[in-house]
Parts: C-alpha cells; structure tokens; sequence
C-alpha cells in the first residue's frame, strides 16, 4: 500500500504540473486581459499601461516561472476584476459545489443500487425494461435543457420550487434532480450488468444449491463483488461532478466553482482559472485516490494491478 500511494503522489504532482502548464499555455494563447478589464473609452496607451502593471510585458518563460513559483506557495495572485486573492474566491465557492455534486452523487447511486437490486430479486424483465427505457430517454436530453424543463414546471408553471440562486434547502431541489437522474442511469446499468454477471458464475449457483435464501446471496456475495467495477467507474464519474457542474450551475445561477469558472474564463481572469483548475485537478485526483483504497479493502488483489 506504501508503494502504491508514493506511485500516486508522484502521478498527482506530475498530473498538477501539467495542468498547470496547459492552463498557463491556453490562457496566453487567447490574448492579454486589459481590452476587456478596462471601459470602451480606454485608449491604446491604457490597455498597453494595464497589461504592463499585470506583467503581460514580461517574456513568456519569466511569466511562466512566475506562475509556477507562485503554485508552490499557494500564491496564485489576486483576480483582476474582483481585486481579491483568486485561491480565497475559489475556496469560497467550493462548499456550494461540494453541496450539489455529493448529493447528486449519493442519491443518484443509491436509487440505482435500491433498482438493480430489486431487479435481481424479483427478476422481472418488465422492470428492467422501463428501468432501460427510462435511462435512455434520459440520457437523450441534455442536462442544460432537462434542467430548463424542470424550472418551466416546478417553477415557472406550479411555482413550488425556487429556480435560481442558493437561498434556501429547496435550491437544491431541481439542480439535485438535474445531475440525479443522469448519475442514476449510469450506474444502475452498470450495476444491473455486474449483478447479471455474479449470477451465472459457480459460486452463486453452489450457493443456491446449499439452499440459502436468495437475499442473502445477493447481499452477502454477489453485491461485494459486483461493486468493485463500478465503485473504480463512480469514483472517475464523483471526481468529473467537483469540477463538471458548470452547465447545470449556469443554467441555475449556482454560486459554485463552475459559475465562478465560466465567468472568469470570459473575462480572461487567469489567476482564477488557474486557481480553479488546478483545485479540480487535486479534487480529481484525491478522490480516485479514496476510492482506490475503499476497493483495495474490499479485495486487496487489486493492489497487484
């Protein structure tokens, strides 16, 4: 385990650096900031004036040095339009976007384990029919537009629901519903494919013949090791949700990491885009790294691969 974890901290200092240089390279690649941080009145003198102050002057390499040194500290210099410490706004919108994507997280991987496993008990293809049927015409609509669907009912037209900002626990209501449904889908397939996969090998069928009850086998046995695969899979997906709100915060004016990110990246402030890629890179990595480790108790072989 000691190897293994020495193994990712040096994946995860590598995989921070890169993208620490990706958004360093794609950042100057769309231009210097001080055309659109300055009024329409602005002469050329001013703009030029501008990006000298914020050291767009320097060569590229000394810019670039810079940022690194700064990453190291835990400086990523202050937000030019905001005027604070870009890591301070960042960490103030984590909590709202930590809030949204552990509750779609949960939820949605809960209903699926409650429906697949209903699925296996009762074997009834005509749940698993409507279970597929459902997920398919879920994931054929967008979760921008599905969103917008459900401000338009709950909303707009019954009124039961807020539909904008973080004001209260019923805002969470619809983005939750939004990234619930698609988080849902997936994992109930890839559950119902694991547990299908359980039932037709040796030791479920030993099982069934030594007269134990089928709860009990599904439980006890097939669960455990049908989860191995997707918890690696919900792991990839919970990581991707810290960082990948971003439509469905927009589309709810979520105060959250993804809004703050969408606003930034149009305004070229760098020093949050940065700040905010590289939290959701070590989010990423951090829990796929939790989720590494809660397989390898479940069953320590997976430690060799």
């Amino acid at each position: 385990m000691t190897a293994y974890l020495l193994r990712r901290l040096v994946l995860a200092l590598v995989t921070i650096f890169l993208v620490a240089t990706i958004a360093f390279a794609l950042g100057r690649a769309t231009g210097e900031p001080a055309a659109l941080l300055l009024p329409d009145s602005a002469t050329a003198d001013d703009v030029a004036a501008l990006n000298s102050t914020l050291g767009f002057d320097r060569p590229l390499l000394v810019q670039y040095l810079a940022t690194l040194g700064g990453i190291v500290v835990g400086d990523f210099g202050d937000s030019y339009r905001l005027r604070e410490p870009a890591l301070g706004l960042v960490l103030e919108r984590l909590p709202a976007t930590f809030e949204l994507a552990l509750w779609s997280f949960v939820i949605g991987f809960a209903l699926a384990l409650v429906v697949a496993l209903l699925i296996q008990l009762t074997g009834s293809r005509a749940l698993r029919a409507i279970a597929n049927w459902c997920g398919a015409l879920r994931q054929s609509v967008p979760d921008f537009f599905f969103g917008l669907l459900l401000v338009l009912v709950f909303a707009v037209m019954l009124g039961v629901l807020p539909s904008l900002g973080r004001t209260s626990p019923e805002s969470l209501v619809l983005p939750v519903l939004t990234l619930t449904t698609g988080q849902f889908v997936m994992y109930l397939r890839l559950l119902d494919a694991a547990l299908s996969e359980q039932a037709g090998l040796d030791y479920v069928r030993t099982a069934f013949a030594q007269g134990r009850r089928r709860e009990a086998i599904l439980v006890t046995q097939m669960l455990p090791n049908a989860l191995l695969p997707v918890l690696g899979m919900a792991g990839l997906n919970l990581g991707g949700l810290l960082g990948g709100t971003v439509v469905v915060e927009v589309v709810f004016a979520w105060p959250g990491l993804g809004q703050l990110l969408t606003d930034a990246v149009s305004q070229r402030d760098f020093p949050i885009v940065q700040a905010g890629l590289l939290f959701v890179a070590l989010m990423f990595i951090v829990v796929n790294t939790l989720v590494d480790m809660l397989v390898f108790r479940i069953d320590p072989r997976t430690a060799a691969a």
